[in-house]
C-alpha cells in the first residue's frame, strides 16, 4: 500500500473511530470490519459519508453512494482513492 493509501485509510478509520465514540461504542476498527458490524447505524453511516467529503473536501458522486462502497473501511478507501486520484487516460 502506498503511503498516500496508509494516510487516507488511517483518517478514515479515525472518522468512524470518532462516530463509534459519540455512541460510547468503542471497537477494534480494522480495513477488512464489516462498519454494521462493529456497530455503525444507518444514520452513523450517513454521518461517515458526511466525515468522508468534510475530511477529504469532495462530493461524493451519488452513483458512489452505495452500500458496498460503505461495507468496510477497506471498501471506503477504494472509493475515496478512485475520487482523489486524477482520472488516468485510456
Amino acid at each position: 500500500m502506498q503511503a498516500f493509501e496508509t494516510d487516507v485509510q488511517n483518517r478514515i478509520i479515525k472518522l468512524v473511530q470518532g462516530i463509534l465514540a459519540q455512541n460510547s461504542l468503542s471497537a477494534d476498527v480494522t480495513s477488512a470490519a464489516r462498519l454494521v458490524d462493529i456497530g455503525l447505524t444507518s444514520m452513523d453511516m450517513v454521518n461517515l459519508m458526511l466525515g468522508v467529503e468534510a475530511e477529504f473536501d469532495f462530493t461524493i458522486p451519488q452513483a458512489e453512494i452505495t452500500p458496498e462502497n460503505f461495507q468496510s473501511v477497506e471498501s471506503l478507501l477504494r472509493m475515496v482513492v478512485s475520487q482523489l486520484q486524477p482520472v488516468k487516460a485510456a
